[in-house]
């Protein structure tokens, strides 16, 4: 109730752009244009963790980029959802180019206590959103929502790389139901070969890259193959061009 009250506002009630605070319109043509992904591309977080997958973020998080994000995330600014989705699926694209089998995408779950606080689960609601724009332009995508915390976790704010990772580290599990879901998949069309079903993570931000690594662990520990990639909205500009070393962080190492 609290997020359709939150919807209603955001459509009737006059305010300025998320991104920029300019005008009087929720999000104007410049700060849309911040989150088309046309910039999309590898990222690599400063020491980033083991089991880390391959990661690829459509903007640099700061700026008009970063107000969208918590205005959507923070501030209940729902209709955002749509910019931040398009951002998301050019990502989820540069991801797994030519593919040619359905694009999973499992989002990275929030505490419940955080949803209940915000009213809405601001990572599912961005992925539901990007599925449905790839789906528009051709590419089949389904979002399934089978990570659940096992445990609780303290707020990851503040935290550095190494506190986050033991903050997260066994915190994640695939859901029953959700094995199930993804096993039928599978057993269709197997991964790795031509039209199988590939797992992208996905999340509105990496930082330390700590919770997609722990999302990765969590499906590779419930026997449902390698994940293909990462996708977010965003990353520091500074984990951007790493080129190939995304698809190969070995490389990273030795460049």
């Amino acid at each position: 109730m609290r997020g359709w009250w939150r919807e209603l506002a955001g459509l009737v009630l006059p305010v300025g752009c998320a991104g920029c605070g300019a005008g009087r319109e929720p999000l104007c043509g410049g700060c849309r244009a911040a989150l088309s992904g046309a910039g999309a591309g590898c990222v690599r977080p400063a020491a980033a963790p083991a089991g880390l997958p391959a990661v690829y973020a459509a903007a640099a998080y700061g700026g008009a980029v970063r107000g969208v994000v918590l205005a959507h995330k923070e501030r209940g600014a729902l209709p955002l959802a749509g910019a931040l989705g398009t951002a998301l699926a050019a990502a989820v694209r540069t991801a797994a180019p030519g593919c040619a089998g359905e694009l999973v995408l499992v989002p990275v779950p929030s505490a419940r206590q955080r949803v209940r606080a915000r009213g809405h689960d601001p990572g599912r609601r961005i992925a539901l959103a990007a599925s449905a724009r790839l789906r528009r332009t051709g590419v089949p995508a389904r979002v399934a929502p089978v990570l659940r915390l096992r445990r609780a976790v303290a707020d990851q704010a503040g935290l550095g790389a190494r506190e986050r990772r033991a903050n997260l580290a066994g915190a994640l599990e695939v859901s029953r139901g959700g094995v199930e879901l993804l096993a039928r998949g599978a057993a269709a069309a197997p991964e790795g070969r031509p039209g199988g079903p590939r797992i992208v993570l996905v999340d509105d931000v990496v930082t330390t890259g700590a919770s997609l690594a722990e999302a990765a662990r969590a499906v590779r520990a419930a026997g449902l193959g390698p994940v293909a990639a990462a996708a977010v909205v965003a990353a520091p500009a500074g984990a951007f061009g790493w080129g190939d070393t995304a698809r190969n962080p070995d490389r990273a190492k030795n460049p």
